[in-house]
């Protein structure tokens, strides 16, 4: 899987988190990054608060997204080289510095990059990834390409190993693995629609499990 950079420009304000939690949610998803989810919302809540406080409404800012090897990078990007992040401890009662604690309480590391007119403040989180292309080992993972790579044995022509599958051929090796199975649950008096609800249910249950995503359960 390609996980390309992205950058979004958007305006401090306290309206626009949410929408730029949902747009975080979207694109972790299309990565097949569930399980940092949660974690990289709160990142990015608690960084654009910082600019929102520190640097002030209306401030036009930018959040750039990308992978730094196996490590998922998101950085807040502002015109004000002066106002820096605070980090408090986590016993203060102070209410500034809190939201840079929280952060680098879920974050490998974070940090802070000056230049002579913006600043850059700067999180990665740890994605369970074994290469930056690559997927978040998990049993689920793990099964499926079994099957992909059984499949590939029997259709070598047209299959040649899902290690080499391009994307769309993957795709379509999946979609026959499915149907294969329907038609052993149809030959064995099975009901077919029933079986594919129970498995969205449960595919739906585990990517949203709390606190695990999908690929942190283990094999039922």
């Amino acid at each position: 899987m390609t996980r390309k950079p992205w950058d979004l420009a958007f305006t401090a304000e306290p309206a626009e988190v949410a929408g730029l939690r949902r747009i975080m949610r979207l694109h972790l998803g299309i990565w097949g990054l569930h399980g940092v989810v949660d974690e990289a919302q709160l990142c990015v809540s608690e960084l654009v608060s910082n600019v929102i406080t520190h640097v002030g409404p209306g401030t036009p800012a930018t959040l750039a997204v990308s992978m730094n090897g196996v490590h998922l990078r998101i950085a807040i990007h502002d015109p004000d080289p002066r106002a820096l992040p605070t980090l408090l401890a986590a016993n203060t009662d102070s209410e500034s510095g809190r939201g840079m604690a929280l952060v680098a309480a879920v974050a490998d590391r974070w940090g802070v990059e000056l230049g002579p007119d913006r600043k850059v403040t700067w999180c990665e989180l740890a994605t369970g990834l074994a290469s930056s292309d690559g997927h978040v080992e998990c049993p689920g993972v793990r099964r499926a390409e079994t099957l992909l790579e059984m499949r590939a044995a029997t259709n070598p022509p047209g299959l040649p190993g899902a290690s080499r599958l391009a994307r769309a051929t993957a795709e379509e090796s999946v979609i026959m693995v499915i149907t294969d199975l329907l038609h052993w649950l149809h030959a064995h008096g099975c009901d077919a629609e029933d079986a594919l609800d129970c498995a969205q249910t449960r595919y739906d249950a585990e990517l949203g499990g709390a606190g695990e995503g999908l690929c942190h359960r283990s094999s039922a």
